[in-house]
C-alpha cells in the first residue's frame, strides 16, 4: 500500500456503504442526544436537613448545626460547609473536591450524622437527612395550581397527592416539588380554663396522641361474611378533635374545645403563597409545583411530556381550580440551541459559497464540502456513545470547527488538480496525489488536534465543564482528516473531470482575475514590508499596546447574563419584623412589581422557614416574550428602583441566566457575591459599620477559611450581596445567623 487513501479508492463500493453507515448512525444519534444548556456534571455535593418545630435559629445552629459541623469537617475530601439556620429548621450544604466520588461522600455524610447523634437534642422529632444534589438541576417548568372555594392546606394536600403524582409519571422526571404547606389542625389552647379544670398541657398532649391513634380493631366472622372493624380514631377536622374526650372530671367528660380552639389551617401558619397574573381573579389560593428532570435526561422532552399531560390533568379538576404555566426553561433552551444551529447552518453555507467562488466548479466544490457533514456525523455518534448531550459548548465546539473542517479536503483535492493540470489523467493524478499528501493530511490533522488537548486534562471546575467541549473539537477534526483520506479521494476519483491548461469555466476565469487583482496590490505591499522591517515591527508593537488597552476596557464576566425571561431574587426587612408585617410588604410587593407593563406574573412567598429566613419573602418575576420588551437587566433595574421605594423593603433581585454555573455551597438567589464575616461578638459581627468602604468583589466565592473553633464561641455571617453595595451594607444588621466552615 504506497498510500492510506489506496484502499478506499479501489474499493468505492466499501467506501459508500462505511459512509451510508456514518450517515444512518449519526442521524440517529443526533436525534436521541438530549438538549440542554451546558454539560451534565456531577458535582459532589449533598445537602443535609434537619427540623425541630419551634426552635429559635441560635438554638438550631448550636444544638443542631454546631454538632454536625464538627463531624463533616472530619471527612476527609471535604471543600466547603455551610449551614443556614431558621425557626425550626436547619439546611446544611456539603461540597466536596471534584474529584471526591459522590456515592463514597454519601457514605462518609451518613457515618457522620450517625456519630453526632449523641450530641443532638433527645427529642429531636427525627434524625437529619441528606441528599445528592447538582446544584444546576434547576428545575425544568414551574406551574401554579389556585383555587377560589379550597383553603391553601386543602389545594396543597390535592396538588400533592393528585397532581404531582401523575407529573411523577412522565418519563424523564425525577422529583416534582410542591411549594405550599400542608393542611393541618391547630389546637390554641387557654391557660386560664385548663387551670380551672385542673388540667395540665401534658394531659392535652397525651390525650391528642391516643384519641388519635390509627389501630387494627380485629376482625368479625360469621357463617356468610366477614368484617373488618374499623374504629374512627384517626382524626381529621378541627369539629372532631373539639369533640375529642381528653379528660373526666366528678362524672362530667371535658373535651377538648372545652379548654381550646381547634381550627382548620396549615402546617406553617406563617407562611403565604400568592402568584399574580392577568388571567387570575382576586380572591384565589395557589401552590407552586416544580419539575425537575432526571440526571441524563432531555430537558425539552420533560417539558414538552409535562405540557402534554397538563390537558388531561386539567380535565380532571374541580371547576374551581386552575393550572396555570409559569416559567418553561425548556423555552430558553430550545432557542439558545436553535440559534447555534442556525449559526452553524449560515456557516456550513458561507463556506461552501467561498469554496464554489474559488474552484468555479459545482463537482469539485462538491467533493469537499462533503467532507464537512461527514465529519459532523461521525462526531454525533461519538458524542452520543460518551453520554454527551446537544448544548451550547458542544454546538460551539461544531461551530467553530466549521472553518478547517474541510481544510485537508482543499489540500488533497489543489493538489491533484495541480497535477491535472500538468497533464496527468485522473486516475494516475489520484494515486500520486494521495501518496504525496496523505501523510501531510495527517500530520495536519493530529497537529491542529493536539492543541485542544489541554482542555480535556484541565482540572476544576472549568475542566468538568470544557472537556465536553475539549472532546467534541478534537473528534470533529480527527474525523475530518479521515474523510479527507477516505472519502475525498475516491470522489476525486469518480467525480473530477480533466484539468487542461487553459479549459477554465466562466467562474474560475473571474476568480483566476480577481486575485490577479488582489496579489496585484497585495505583492508590492509585502516587499515593502520585508525591506523596511522596522515599520512592521512598530506596528506590531502599538498593535500589542492596544490589545491589552482594549481587554482592559471590556467589561468581564464568567458567564453572559442572557434574557431568559424570568427574575429571581428576595426582598430583605429587619429580623424583628413580625409575620403580619411580611405579609404587608408581600401584598405591597406584587402591587409594585405587577404594574409593569413588561410583567407576565409573580410568585411571591413569606414564612418559609425551610427555604428562607424569617425576615426574607422570595420572589419570581416571570416576563412577557410575546412582543417587543426591554432587555431583561433593565427591566430588572426599574423594577429594583421601584421596590426600593417601599418602606422597610431590601430589593435583592437579579434576572436568571440562561447559562449558570454553580458548585452549590453558597447560593445565588439573593446576589452573585457571597461575603464571610466572622468574629467572637456576635454583637458586633452583626453591627452596622461607622465608615463605610466600597469595594468591588473579585467573584463569587469558591471558599471560605474560618479557623476551626467551637460554634458557640465563634459568631459569623454570610451575606448574598445584590448589585448594590448599600443594600449589603443595610442588610448586615438584619441578617439571621448563619455559619460557614472549611475543610
Amino acid at each position: 500500500m504506497k498510500s492510506l487513501s489506496e484502499p478506499f479508492i479501489q474499493r468505492p463500493v466499501m467506501t459508500l456503504l462505511v459512509y451510508l453507515t456514518v450517515v444512518a448512525f449519526g442521524v440517529y444519534s443526533y436525534i436521541q442526544m438530549p438538549l440542554s444548556d451546558l454539560p451534565s456534571v456531577d458535582y459532589p455535593v449533598i445537602q443535609v436537613t434537619a427540623s425541630y418545630p419551634g426552635a429559635s435559629p441560635e438554638v438550631m445552629a448550636n444544638n443542631i448545626a454546631a454538632p454536625l459541623e464538627q463531624q463533616f469537617l472530619q471527612i476527609p475530601g471535604i471543600d466547603l460547609v455551610t449551614s443556614n439556620n431558621s425557626l425550626g429548621y436547619t439546611k446544611l450544604v456539603l461540597q466536596f473536591k471534584l474529584d471526591k466520588s459522590i456515592d463514597g461522600a454519601a457514605s462518609d455524610v451518613q457515618a457522620a450524622i450517625n456519630a453526632a447523634g449523641g450530641s443532638l437534642p433527645v427529642d429531636l422529632p427525627a434524625p437529619p437527612t441528606f441528599q445528592k444534589i447538582n446544584p444546576n438541576d434547576y428545575p425544568v417548568i414551574f406551574v401554579g395550581v389556585i383555587s377560589y372555594t379550597m383553603t391553601a392546606g386543602q389545594l396543597y394536600d390535592y396538588a400533592f397527592t393528585q397532581i404531582a403524582q401523575r407529573l411523577q409519571t412522565v418519563a424523564g422526571v425525577a422529583t416534582v416539588g410542591v411549594y405550599g404547606s400542608p393542611r393541618a389542625v391547630r389546637i390554641e389552647v387557654d391557660p386560664h380554663k385548663l387551670y380551672a379544670r385542673g388540667l395540665t398541657f401534658d394531659d392535652i398532649s397525651s390525650a391528642v396522641k391516643q384519641g388519635t391513634s390509627l389501630q387494627s380493631a380485629g376482625e368479625i366472622k360469621g357463617d356468610k361474611i366477614q368484617l373488618v372493624v374499623k374504629p374512627q380514631t384517626q382524626l381529621t377536622a378541627a369539629s372532631d378533635y373539639a369533640n375529642l374526650i381528653i379528660a373526666s372530671k366528678n362524672g362530667a367528660t371535658i373535651h377538648l374545645g372545652d379548654v381550646a380552639d381547634c381550627v382548620d389551617s396549615i402546617q406553617n401558619e406563617d407562611f403565604k403563597m400568592e402568584y399574580w397574573a392577568n388571567s387570575i381573579k382576586p380572591g384565589s389560593v395557589g401552590v407552586v409545583l416544580s419539575v425537575t428532570k432526571a440526571a441524563g435526561a432531555n430537558s425539552v422532552a420533560v417539558a414538552d411530556g409535562v405540557k402534554a399531560l397538563l390537558p388531561q390533568v386539567r380535565a380532571s379538576l374541580p371547576q374551581s381550580m386552575q393550572i396555570v404555566p409559569i416559567y418553561d426553561r425548556s423555552v430558553s433552551i430550545r432557542n439558545s440551541v436553535r440559534d447555534v444551529e442556525v449559526t452553524l447552518l449560515i456557516a456550513f453555507v458561507l463556506v461552501v459559497f467561498v469554496v464554489f467562488l474559488f474552484l468555479g466548479r459545482v463537482g469539485d466544490t462538491l467533493i469537499p464540502v462533503m467532507a464537512l457533514p461527514m465529519s459532523l456525523l461521525m462526531t454525533f455518534i461519538v458524542m452520543n456513545a460518551c453520554g454527551y448531550t446537544l448544548d451550547n459548548l458542544s454546538l460551539m465546539a461544531l461551530t467553530l470547527s466549521v472553518g478547517f473542517l474541510i481544510d485537508d479536503a482543499i489540500v488533497f483535492l489543489e493538489n491533484m488538480v495541480r497535477r491535472m493540470e500538468a497533464g496527468e489523467d485522473v486516475w494516475t493524478a489520484v494515486f500520486n496525489g494521495a501518496q504525496e499528501i496523505s501523510f501531510t493530511i495527517l500530520a495536519m490533522t493530529l497537529s491542529l488536534a493536539s492543541v485542544f488537548i489541554p482542555l480535556i486534562g484541565m482540572g476544576g471546575l472549568m475542566g468538568r465543564v470544557f472537556r465536553e467541549f475539549g472532546v467534541t473539537i478534537i473528534v470533529v477534526i480527527i474525523a475530518s482528516g479521515v474523510v479527507s483520506l477516505t472519502l475525498t479521494p475516491m470522489m476525486c476519483s469518480r467525480v473530477l473531470k480533466s484539468h487542461k491548461p487553459g479549459d477554465m469555466t466562466p467562474m474560475e476565469k473571474m476568480a483566476h482575475g480577481v486575485e490577479d487583482k488582489f496579489l496585484g496590490v497585495y505583492g508590492p505591499m509585502l516587499t515593502y514590508a520585508i525591506k523596511h522591517w522596522y515599520f512592521s515591527l512598530l506596528a506590531y508593537v502599538i498593535c500589542a499596546i492596544g490589545v491589552c488597552w482594549f481587554a482592559a476596557q471590556v467589561p468581564k464576566s464568567f458567564l453572559p447574563v442572557g434574557d431568559s425571561g424570568l427574575i429571581f431574587g428576595v426582598w430583605l426587612s429587619d429580623t424583628d419584623t413580625s409575620p403580619t408585617q411580611m405579609k404587608k410588604y408581600q401584598d405591597a410587593v406584587v402591587t409594585t412589581v405587577s404594574k409593569n407593563p413588561h410583567v407576565l406574573g409573580v410568585v411571591t412567598a413569606t414564612g418559609f422557614s425551610q427555604r428562607t429566613n424569617s425576615n426574607q419573602g422570595t420572589i419570581f418575576i416571570a416576563l412577557d416574550n410575546s412582543r417587543p420588551r426591554p432587555a431583561i437587566t433593565q427591566i430588572t433595574n426599574q423594577l429594583k428602583a421601584q421596590l426600593a421605594l417601599i418602606p422597610g423593603v431590601v430589593p435583592a433581585i437579579r434576572p436568571r441566566p440562561t447559562l449558570n454555573i454553580s458548585v452549590g455551597a453558597v447560593s445565588n438567589t439573593q446576589g452573585q457575591y457571597a461575603y464571610l464575616m466572622s468574629g467572637l461578638d456576635k454583637q458586633k459581627v452583626r453591627q452596622k459599620p461607622r465608615h463605610r468602604r466600597v469595594a468591588t468583589p473579585a467573584g463569587p466565592i469558591t471558599s471560605v477559611k474560618t479557623s476551626r473553633m467551637p460554634t458557640t464561641w465563634l459568631a459569623s455571617v454570610t451575606l448574598i450581596a445584590s448589585t448594590t453595595m448599600k443594600a449589603v451594607e443595610s442588610a448586615v444588621s438584619e441578617t439571621p445567623r448563619a455559619s460557614a466552615r472549611s475543610g
